[in-house]
């Protein structure tokens, strides 16, 4: 048995290799609980690909975000409407600045972390 068969046997999230994992309830939750404790919150649903099923990316005010499976436009659409969050299609719109922007500081401050980390004392 080679070091790596148990991986690749089982797949990656588990499933059938070469299968695309759907979303789950686990998903929804999450996108439910991250969006009820920002606020300013819109989505914008990435198409599915040959390598993930649709997903949705919310976007709070300040640009923080987060990314999940959401099963399809109208899905996401209907995510958006019950919680009265705006949803955009990012093949039209693109991402906000604001999250490329949030994305930047964060690369900053992890480099920072990482330099007094390894700073000698």
């Amino acid at each position: 048995m080679g070091l790596f068969d148990s991986l690749r046997r089982r797949g990656r999230g588990g499933g059938k290799p070469g299968t695309l994992r759907r979303s789950s309830s686990a998903d929804t939750e999450h996108l439910d609980a991250w969006a009820a404790s920002r606020r300013g919150v819109e989505a914008y649903v990435e198409p599915r690909t040959t390598v993930t099923d649709t997903t949705v990316v919310l976007v709070a005010h300040d640009g923080e975000w987060t990314r999940r499976r959401i099963g399809s436009l109208s899905a996401a659409q209907d995510f958006g409407r019950k919680r009265s969050i705006p949803v955009y299609e990012v093949a039209k719109t693109g991402y906000p600045k604001r999250m490329r922007e949030y994305t930047e500081r964060q690369r900053i401050l992890e480099r920072r972390r990482r330099t007094e980390r390894d700073a000698p004392s």
